[in-house]
């Protein structure tokens, strides 16, 4: 594929396994799962799933930004949560990030994400 861009940001923590921060092709950019790392550490961020959201959106937004576009270019989220007890807390923190009109999204519980967070989100954005 000769469109195809890899997109990478020291403003994001960096991939933590074999994958890209981002992928560009044409116009779509598909942003790989953020979890709350904050870049610079590595570490997660401390504070509860609010305080993670927080990161994560962070994160999604400067991949974003390396993509050329920003998070009001999502077309489709998807977040994993660990507990859907936090399903408000985190519709509450996306709304700061995001506006209307909103993306597609999709959200679910899963037994376990990775350094134990409590939210992953993943995007797929048309720039």
């Amino acid at each position: 594929m000769t469109n195809r861009a890899i997109i990478s940001t020291p403003d994001a923590p960096a991939a933590i396994g074999p994958y890209s921060q981002a992928v560009k092709v044409g116009n779509t950019v598909w942003l790989s799962g953020q979890i709350a790392l904050v870049p610079e550490t590595m570490e997660v961020v401390a504070g509860g799933v609010e305080a993670q959201a927080h990161q994560v959106f962070k994160n999604l937004a400067a991949v974003a930004e390396a993509a050329g576009g920003s998070l009001n270019h999502a077309v489709k989220l998807n977040i994993s949560l660990t507990d859907m007890n936090d399903f408000a807390a985190v519709n509450a923190v996306m709304a700061e990030y995001l506006q209307e009109p909103y993306p597609a999204r999709a959200c679910v519980q899963v037994a376990g994400l990775p350094k134990g967070v409590a939210i992953e989100v993943e995007a797929i954005l048309a720039v």
